[in-house]
Formats: C-alpha cells, sequence, structure tokens
C-alpha cells in the first residue's frame, strides 16, 4: 500500500470520526477538537488524492525515443520494421514501429534478445503491439550496458501466444523479477516474421 492511499486512509478515518461524534456524541473527542480535526482530515485527502495521482499520471507518460528510419519495401506482402534500423545505437526506451500488410489478422509482438540470450517480450498499456491503418508500433526498454548488443526480434502471433506474453508480462511485473525466456519456452503460435540487431547508446541498466 502506498504512502498516498496511507494519507488518504487517515484522513477518512478523522473526518468520521469528527462527524460522527458530533452526530452521535460517544465522548470520544473534546467538542473543540471535532473541527480542527475534522479539517486536519479533508486536508490529508485531499493531498493524498492529489499526490496519488500526480505520481500515476507521470508514471503512464512515457518519453521514447524515434531512432532511424528504414525505407517501407512495397508491396507490404510481409511485416516490416521500419525503426529502428539494424546497427543503429539506440536509446534506453525506444518506439519500435514498422507497416503490415491490409490482410494481416494476428498479433504483433517485439522480443528483445540481450547479450545472456534470453528473451523479453515488450509492451506498452495494450501489451500487443498498436496497430492501426497498415502501421504497428510498441515501446521497447532496453535494460543492459552501453555498448551491449540487442536483436530486436518480430514475432506474429495467435491468440494463446499472445495470451502467454500477456501472462508473463503480468506475473514478471508482479515479482518483480524479469528473468527471461529461454528459446524453448516461446509458445508454438509465436512465428518470427523480422529482427534485426541494435547496440546501446548509453548504459540502461536499472533504469525501469
Amino acid at each position: 500500500m502506498s504512502t498516498e492511499v496511507v494519507i488518504i486512509i487517515v484522513g477518512a478515518i478523522l473526518v468520521l470520526l469528527a462527524i460522527g461524534d458530533s452526530i452521535k456524541p460517544l465522548g470520544l473527542l473534546n467538542a473543540k477538537l471535532r473541527i480542527p480535526l475534522g479539517a486536519i482530515g479533508i486536508l490529508l485527502i485531499i493531498y493524498g488524492g492529489y499526490s496519488y495521482g500526480s505520481i500515476h499520471l507521470q508514471g503512464q507518460i512515457e518519453q521514447v525515443a524515434v531512432g532511424k528510419k528504414s525505407p517501407i519495401q512495397y508491396p507490404i506482402e510481409k511485416v516490416q520494421v521500419i525503426s529502428p534500423v539494424a546497427g543503429d545505437s539506440v536509446k534506453c526506451r525506444i518506439l519500435t514501429m514498422g507497416v503490415y500488410p491490409n490482410s494481416h489478422d494476428k498479433d504483433i509482438w517485439v522480443l528483445l534478445k540481450p547479450s545472456n540470450n534470453k528473451y523479453y517480450p515488450q509492451s506498452d498499456h495494450t501489451n500487443t503491439s498498436y496497430k492501426r491503418d497498415g502501421e504497428w508500433q510498441v515501446i521497447t526498454r532496453f535494460g543492459g550496458d552501453k555498448g551491449e548488443s540487442y536483436d530486436i526480434i518480430v514475432y506474429e502471433t495467435d491468440s494463446i501466444a499472445s495470451q502467454f506474453f500477456s501472462k508473463t508480462i503480468q506475473d514478471w511485473k508482479d515479482a518483480l523479477l524479469y528473468p527471461g525466456l529461454e528459446f524453448e519456452e516461446l509458445p508454438e503460435g509465436a512465428k518470427e516474421v523480422d529482427r534485426l540487431a541494435v547496440y546501446l547508446k548509453n548504459g540502461c541498466r536499472g533504469v525501469f
């Protein structure tokens, strides 16, 4: 439970005590203390609510970098990555984006493969990559050392594979532990459609 929630609860208790004792005197509070305690309770609720909203709003707004873009290969017959480009140096949080053919009905997932050879599915608040009007994108977060090489691997998945990746991400978040996936753990419904190698422009370990 966060500090902000505790402040809100304490404020609510003070307000309820002040109101309750004024309606039906129980002898718990001195009459002169009811108004100050009630006022303090209201201030705590306002402060806690404001702090909670501000902190969580800021946590949802991610500043992402957009790297170099490669030209789209026409006609678009498969899922393509157009940013970043192979061999580019990338920041700790980037937007991986691309295009897909109009007939494409699969989900698109980006997995990172750092030097430890584990696989890390990437997501924003929708989990799967955002798709619209033939374009897709997903926030991609790196956590390695400066100069470390990463494979950005794009998969198209069926619903079962998507559920597996979504559950994996949620389980890691709940445990605050991100061990990565072995190749053998990748679901059968995930098919690799593109891959490129990049390296880190800055040290990103412990950033997120």
